[in-house]
């Protein structure tokens, strides 16, 4: 992953534009819609709240165990062992049979989107990894173009309030967090969907300069179309290319814009169930 052979650093290229692409797929879909909004509920769709239900469900079989330390709940690596080892059997309740080959590799990126067992953190990393976990399914075709607003409303929306439980219950530390300076100790992806979700509304302000150096900075921008435009751009340098290593080259940047290529894939190049190219987006 941190090689720095040239065929590494392509397929670090080709999945930044993949996942970026997917990100900003997403981010259109959204796009002035409230959360009120009637949009398709597929069957994979259910299949995947279904899963997280599960995750949510091992938390309440778990409890936190008394100990010295404040912070991460040594309890948290007997749920992380439960779905390390159940974690390809629930990505196969998801995936359709004729594409079981593809199920190890996509389980890998359900395991790293819950946090790390040993540190038991959490952050922008793990959740860019459930992000990925949604690509690779776009990817392979279980996830379809008209999935886009339930992939967030719905299925992401769930991942969130299961990370926020686990946090919570196992008091998760957050993984490089940057304090007053960054965004929010756990969480990205809500911020610039939700920022495009209010992209023709009024822009509201508040005292965040008494709590929050960044929000206090967005409350300046005159439009919900610049603070999504800013935090995309933000999104990508830091979080995406750390994660991956690498440098957003200037035809890279009019790739990721284009409409996605597939039907059965939004925001991703292909639907072949071969590979991910998503593959190397991986925690570091």
């Amino acid at each position: 992953m941190l090689s720095g052979a040239p065929h590494q650093h392509g397929h670090r290229l080709r999945a930044y534009a993949d996942y970026i692409g997917f990100i900003l797929t997403l981010n259109e879909g959204v796009k002035g819609k409230k959360l009120s909004v009637e949009y398709r509920v597929s069957e994979a769709i259910e299949k995947l709240v279904a899963l997280l239900n599960t995750l949510d469900r091992w938390i309440d079989e778990t409890p936190p165990v008394d100990q010295p330390s404040r912070f991460g709940n040594k309890a948290y690596r007997t749920w992380y062992a439960k779905l390390d080892e159940e974690a390809e059997n629930l990505v196969a309740t998801v995936v359709p049979t004729h594409l079981a080959a593809a199920v190890p590799e996509v389980a890998v990126y359900l395991k790293e989107s819950v946090g790390n067992s040993t540190r038991i953190d959490y952050g922008t990393g793990h959740e860019a990894a459930f992000a990925a976990f949604l690509c690779c399914l776009c990817k392979i075709g279980v996830l379809r173009v008209d999935d886009q607003i339930a992939i967030v409303f719905k299925v992401f929306n769930r991942y969130l309030e299961v990370m926020r439980k686990l946090q919570k219950t196992y008091r998760m530390e957050p993984a490089g967090s940057q304090g007053v300076w960054g965004l929010d100790d756990f969480q990205f992806l809500p911020f610039i969907w939700g920022s495009s979700q209010l992209i023709g509304t009024e822009m509201k302000t508040g005292p965040f300069a008494e709590h929050s150096n960044q929000l206090w900075n967005i409350s300046a921008v005159p439009s919900w179309s610049k603070v999504n435009q800013g935090l995309i751009r933000m999104y990508k340098a830091e979080t995406v290319m750390k994660t991956l290593n690498v440098t957003e080259p200037q035809k890279e940047k009019k790739r990721i814009v284009a409409a996605p290529s597939s039907p059965a894939a939004p925001g991703c190049a292909s639907p072949t169930p071969s590979r991910c190219r998503c593959s190397t987006l991986e925690e570091r």
